[in-house]
C-alpha cells in the first residue's frame, strides 16, 4: 500500500490473537471496507512469529480457477521444474515450513479457494493462512472476523483520523481545525458510513471543492438514492461515494475509467495509450488524464506503473459494458500485449534484453489475460504469441504456465507453419526444463518434422535448440552435439539473425564439454562472450561465463572461476532467471571453497540450496558438480571449522532469498 495506515488498533489486536489460535483466518466484509489493508498491516506486524515467512498472494487480478495454483507458486517463489501438478509441488513445499500465507479478494475464485486452501492445511502442518473475501470461504475450522467500517463517535474516531490523514495529502493548505471544519467533516464521514475507500475518495475532492461542498453534494445523492434492495446501508453509501465521484469526473475521465478496467494488473502510460485511446479519447491527452486519476484516487501509482483497486475497477467494468465497449477493449487488449510480445522477440538480440525480460514479467497477468481472449478468438495470433513466450517464460521459472498454454493453442488445430513450429520449441524446452525428457523429445522430433516442411532458417534452428537441449539434459551430449552443430553449420548466418542461433551456440559449448573437449568449449565460450557483449544481450553471455567458469574449476583456475560465476549471476539476476542463479551459485561455492574462502562458501552454498528449493530440485540439478560438491564442502569445514560452516550456511539457507543474494553479490568480504 502506498499511504498510511490509520485506526484499527483493536481490529489488528484481534487479527493477531485468532493467528494464534487458528490456523485460518478470515477477514470479511464488503467492497471497500478496508479488508486488505488490515490483512496486510496485521501480516506485518506478527511476521517475526513465522520462522519461514510470510509471503502476499493477490487474486484481485483473477478472472477465473485455471491460474489459481500457479499465482500462488508464484507468490511464494515456487517456480518447481518438475512435470508434476502445481498444487503437488506446492504442498510438498510448504510442508515442514512455518509459514504464513495471504490470500487476498478470495471471492474473485471462491470455490477453487475451498478446495485448494483446504488441501494446502491438511498438507502442511505448520501452514496458517490468513485470507481476505467478501464471503465466508468455508475452510474446515475457519474463524472469521467480519471487518465493520472505521469508528465514529461524537468526538470523531477513526473514520475522521482517515479524513484529516488523507486531507493533508489532497490539500496541504486547508485546516480543519474550525469548529464548523470538525462538525462538517463528522458529517461526511458518517454519510459515508466510516468506510474507508468512500472517505478517501471524498477527501480526494478537496482539491477542487470545498467541505461544503462534499457535503452537500453528498447528502443529495443519499438522499435520492431510495434502492432498498441495496444491503447493508453501508453498500449504498459506497455506491454512492463511487457513483459521486465518477460523475464528477470529465467524460473523458470517466471514459479512461471504463477503459483501464480491462487491465489485469499493473500498467504503464504506453499499454494505456495503445489500449484505451480511441473516438473521443486522445492518445496524446491520456497521460494527463491518467495523473488526475491518481489526484481523484481513482488510480494508485506502483512505481513508475498504475494500478486501479479491485472495487473501483468493478464499477469501471459496469460502465464499460454499458457503453457496449466491452469485448472490443478486450480485443485492443490482447492485441496490444501480442504486439508488445512481437517487439520483445525483434528486440531480444539487443541491448535492451534486460528491459524486455523485465516488461514480459511485469505484464504477465495481461499476457496471460490476452492469450486467453486470443484462444478463444484469433487462434492463429494465439500460436503466434504463445510461441513467443518461449524466450520468456521458461527462463523465468513459468513452467506450468508455459507448458499449459501452449498445449492449449497447438490442439487449436491451426494449419502448419514458423508459428507453430516455434510453439513446438517453446514446448520442447519447457517439457525439457520439467525433466519429461521421452515428452519432449517426441515433441523435439514433431517440431523438427514441421521445420522441415517449413524451409525456413529460423524453424530448423528452433528445432535443433530443443532436440539439443533434450538430449543433453538426458546425458546424450554426443547427440545434442550432432544436432546443433549440422543446424549451425546449415543455417548459420554472421552475424547471427536472432535468438534461435545463439541457442544452439549455448548448447553446442556445453555438449563440448560435457564430452571432455575443454580446449573446443572454453575457446567457443570465450567467442559468444564476446559475441554477446557486441549486441548488448545477457543470456547467452551468461551461459558462456558458465561454461568458462566450470573449466576454470576443473582446471585450477579458482580465481579465474570466481570472476566468470560472479559475471553469470550478474546476468542472470538482470533477467531473472532462478535456475541460472542457482547453476551459478553452485560454481561461485566452488570457487571460494578452493580458494580457502569458507565462510563465503558455506553462504553461497545455503544460498544456492534455497534457490534449488524454490526450483523443485532439494538435490540441485547440476549432475556434472555432483562428485566434487562434497568435496567443496569438505574443504570450507576444514579452513573455518564445522561451527562456523554450520552457522553460516544455515543463516543464508533460512534468509529470505534475495537478501542472501544480495548478500552473496554486494556483500562485504569475509575476512
Amino acid at each position: 500500500m502506498t499511504t498510511s495506515f490509520v485506526g484499527r488498533e483493536s481490529e489488528v489486536d484481534a487479527v493477531e490473537a485468532a493467528l494464534a489460535r487458528h490456523r485460518s483466518v478470515t477477514l470479511t466484509g464488503g467492497g471497500g471496507v478496508g479488508k486488505s489493508r488490515l490483512a496486510l498491516h496485521a501480516a506485518e506486524q506478527v511476521r517475526g512469529q513465522y520462522a519461514d515467512g510470510v509471503w502476499w498472494v493477490d487474486l484481485s487480478h483473477l478472472y477465473d480457477d485455471r491460474l489459481l495454483t500457479a499465482t500462488v507458486c508464484d507468490a511464494v517463489d515456487l517456480l518447481d521444474h518438475n512435470p508434476r501438478a502445481p498444487v503437488e509441488a506446492l504442498c510438498e513445499w510448504l510442508t515442514g515450513r512455518q509459514v504464513l500465507l495471504v490470500f487476498d479478494c478470495c471471492e474473485r475464485v471462491l470455490p477453487s479457494c475451498l478446495l485448494l486452501l483446504s488441501e494446502l492445511l491438511a498438507s502442511a502442518p505448520q501452514l496458517t493462512v490468513l485470507a481476505t473475501s467478501r464471503q465466508p470461504i468455508g475452510v474446515r475450522g475457519e474463524h472469521r472476523i467480519e471487518v465493520t467500517p472505521l469508528s465514529l463517535d461524537d468526538d470523531g474516531g477513526d473514520a475522521v483520523r482517515l479524513f484529516h490523514d488523507r486531507c493533508a495529502t489532497a490539500a496541504p493548505g486547508l485546516s480543519l481545525d474550525s469548529p464548523g471544519s470538525a462538525e462538517t467533516v463528522l458529517a461526511i464521514c458518517r454519510r459515508l458510513e466510516g468506510i474507508p475507500l468512500a472517505v478517501e475518495l471524498a477527501c480526494a475532492r478537496l482539491r477542487e471543492s470545498s467541505l461544503t461542498e462534499i457535503a452537500e453534494r453528498l447528502v443529495s445523492r443519499l438522499d435520492t438514492l431510495v434502492d432498498e434492495t441495496v444491503r447493508p446501508r453501508r453498500h449504498r453509501a459506497l455506491r454512492t461515494a463511487i457513483g459521486w465521484s465518477h460523475e464528477l469526473c470529465s467524460p473523458l475521465e470517466r471514459l479512461l475509467w471504463a477503459r483501464l478496467s480491462v487491465f489485469r494488473g499493473p500498467f504503464d502510460a504506453a499499454d494505456a495509450q495503445s489500449v484505451c485511446a480511441g473516438g473521443p479519447l486522445d492518445d496524446d491527452a491520456v497521460p494527463r488524464l491518467l495523473e488526475r486519476l491518481v489526484d481523484q484516487s481513482v488510480l494508485q501509482r506502483v512505481g513508475t506503473r498504475y494500478r486501479m483497486l479491485d472495487t473501483l475497477c468493478e464499477y469501471g467494468a459496469m460502465w464499460l459494458a454499458e457503453l457496449g465497449e466491452k469485448d472490443t477493449l478486450a480485443q485492443f487488449h490482447a492485441a496490444h500485449f501480442a504486439d508488445v510480445l512481437a517487439e520483445s522477440e525483434a528486440g531480444w538480440l539487443s541491448h535492451r534484453q534486460v528491459a524486455w525480460y523485465a516488461r514480459i514479467s511485469a505484464s504477465h497477468s495481461d499476457v496471460r489475460a490476452a492469450l486467453d481472449h486470443l484462444i478463444e478468438t484469433e487462434p492463429d495470433i494465439a500460436v503466434e504469441t504463445a510461441g513467443r513466450t518461449g524466450l520468456f517464460w521458461p527462463c523465468c521459472g513459468h513452467l506450468h504456465e508455459s507448458r499449459d498454454y501452449l498445449e492449449r493453442v497447438l490442439a487449436l488445430g491451426t494449419a502448419p507453419g514458423p508459428s507453430r513450429t516455434r510453439a513446438l520449441w517453446a514446448l520442447g524446452i519447457t517439457l525439457t526444463l520439467q525433466g519429461d525428457h521421452r515428452t519432449a523429445l517426441r515433441i523435439g522430433e514433431e517440431c523438427a518434422a514441421a521445420a522441415h516442411q517449413d524451409g525456413t532458417a529460423s524453424s530448423a534452428l528452433f528445432a535443433a535448440h530443443t532436440l539439443g537441449l533434450t538430449h543433453l539434459m538426458a546425458g546424450r551430449p554426443q547427440a545434442a552435439y550432432d544436432v546443433c552443430d549440422h543446424a549451425l553449420i546449415t543455417y548459420g548466418t554472421s552475424p547471427p539473425a536472432g535468438a534461435p542461433q545463439l541457442c544452439c551456440m549455448v548448447i553446442r559449448i556445453f555438449a563440448h564439454s560435457a564430452l571432455g573437449r575443454l580446449a573446443e568449449a572454453y575457446e567457443a565460450a570465450t567467442a559468444l562472450h564476446r559475441l554477446s557483449v557486441r549486441y548488448g544481450e545477457h543470456w547467452a553471455r551468461s551461459y558462456a561465463f558458465h561454461q568458462l567458469a566450470f573449466i576454470d574449476l576443473v582446471q585450477g583456475r579458482a580465481r579465474d572461476a570466481e570472476r566468470h560465476a560472479r559475471a553469470m549471476l550478474t546476468s542472470k539476476h538482470n533477467l531473472n532467471d532462478n535456475l541460472g542463479i542457482a547453476l551459478a551459485l553452485d560454481l561461485l561455492t566452488g570457487a571460494n571453497a578452493i580458494q580457502g574462502n569458507g565462510i563465503a562458501a558455506a553462504r553461497t552454498s545455503g544460498t544456492g540450496n534455497t534457490f534449488w528449493r524454490m526450483l523443485g530440485h532439494p538435490n540441485h540439478g547440476t549432475p556434472e558438480l555432483s562428485e566434487v560438491r562434497d568435496q567443496w564442502e569438505l574443504q570450507a569445514r576444514k579452513s573455518i571449522g564445522d561451527d562456523a560452516y554450520e552457522k553460516a550456511f544455515h543463516n543464508a539457507l533460512n534468509n529470505d532469498a534475495e537478501q542472501s543474494l544480495a548478500l552473496v553479490m554486494h556483500g562485504p568480504s569475509p575476512s
